[in-house]
């Protein structure tokens, strides 16, 4: 029964991957497979109270759970960052300057809303009625007291606006948008700590990986195409190509948990929706586990120097360490060594056999590149920065086929 339920939510997720690899190889510069130009979308206008995506806002697939109240001397409160876009008028009735802090997400997404206020109506401007909320004026657990909410309307105040410019919110990337009042929208985000927000599982940019021929190279500095070590499903240590990296971000800080295992000590840092293999006891098979849940007295698979074997480790501590840049590679096996500490490279979905399968067309584009020229990239060695168009789509897809308990906790801590 179990593996018949994972057929279909593997055809759920997998099916339109597949109908969309094609058309996706079109993609970067030039017109692509095609040559006709297509035409300019036209936008619908949101109706009055429905809302986008057709879910309730705290749910997986809208914004997520609240993480509680943000206040000045809480220490999230240095999360919050001002909006001084000219291009934006705060109401900020409070005079406090409170409606222009909001998370990082859900000022870029503003300010995306607001390119397309102007685009869409010259000389009209965006308006922000209501921002963060420091003063309890809204319902318990709403997202206006972590910065994550807005209620917005044109600066020309003309209602008949409003169900368009929920359609523009909802072109510009807000999370939940819901044309709520006839005086505002309201529009939400996920948690910028929130790897739904991310759609994936990273390491750091300096965390260490091992070369094929000799020497290790940071995840930062690697080259599409490298040869990595990693394992196999039996455990055996091979080496594997780089085929793309899942998500890429050279500047951006975030929290990692930090894995202490083994004597000498080794180190694995990972978002806390990463999958690493874990098991209770050395006696018991090791299992893809969330990183957050990994506890002092596992254990995990560790190398053995330079000699090409490993053994098991038993986890020493496990914290919470800052650290920089974003780099979730993905290779052949669908495994890596990060740090001396085997690894997946997957995250999100707990389930990693879903999540490889999931990742079928880019092995097969590989191995056909091997043998056709497949251009996957403006340059063989680099790909844009953010998260790759792939794993998005599937973000968008699997809440729509899978219950919460298959995937990683919102509102969870990374």
């Amino acid at each position: 029964m179990l593996g018949s339920l994972r057929a279909v939510l593997l055809c759920a997720l997998l099916l339109p991957s597949l109908l969309l690899w094609v058309p996706g190889l079109g993609c970067g510069p030039g017109r692509g497979f095609g040559t006709r130009r297509r035409a300019p979308r036209k936008l619908t206008p949101c109706a009055y109270k429905q809302f986008v995506p057709n879910v309730a806002e705290k749910t997986l697939g809208a914004s997520g759970r609240s993480e509680g109240k943000i206040s000045r001397s809480s220490p999230r409160f240095k999360d919050l960052t001002p909006n001084y876009n000219p291009d934006i008028i705060f109401k900020d009735e409070e005079n406090t300057g409170a409606d222009r802090l909001l998370t990082q997400r859900c000022k870029d997404r503003l300010n995306a809303l607001a390119i397309s206020v102007m685009n869409q109506w010259p000389g009209v401007k965006l308006r922000v009625t209501e921002g963060w909320d420091e003063d309890g004026n809204h319902s318990d657990e709403s997202l206006h007291y972590e910065g994550r909410a807005v209620d917005v309307t044109t600066s020309d105040r003309d209602r008949r606006k409003y169900g368009m410019l929920a359609r523009l919110a909802v072109e510009a990337g807000l999370d939940w948008v819901y044309y709520e009042s006839k005086a505002h929208v309201h529009c939400s985000v996920k948690a910028d700590n929130s790897m739904a927000a991310k759609t994936g599982g990273c390491f750091p940019g300096n965390a260490l990986v091992q070369l094929e021929g000799g020497g290790q190279k940071a995840l930062q500095d690697l080259i599409i195409g490298e040869r990595i070590l990693t394992f196999d499903s039996d455990g055996h240590l091979i080496y594997s190509p780089l085929i793309l990296f899942l998500d890429l971000q050279r500047k951006t800080n975030l929290w990692y948990y930090s894995i202490l295992a083994g004597e000498p000590r080794r180190e694995l840092e990972a978002t806390g929706s990463h999958l690493v293999h874990v098991s209770l006891d050395p006696t018991r098979r090791l299992e893809p586990t969330f990183a957050s849940h990994v506890r002092e007295g596992h254990y995990v698979r560790v190398l053995n120097g330079n000699n090409g074997t490993s053994s098991l480790a038993r986890v020493h501590g496990v914290s919470r360490v800052e650290g920089n840049g974003a780099f979730a590679p993905l290779l052949s096996e669908g495994t890596i060594v990060v740090n001396g500490i085997f690894a997946s490279c997957y995250a999100v979905l707990a389930d990693e056999t879903i999540a490889h399968w999931a990742f079928a067309p880019f092995r097969l584009i590989r191995h056909l590149s091997s043998l056709v020229p497949i251009r996957l990239h403006g340059n063989a060695t680099e790909q844009p920065l953010g998260v790759h168009w792939y794993p998005h789509l599937l973000h968008r897809l699997a809440p729509l086929v899978l219950n919460e308990q298959w995937m990683y906790p919102l509102g969870m801590q990374d």
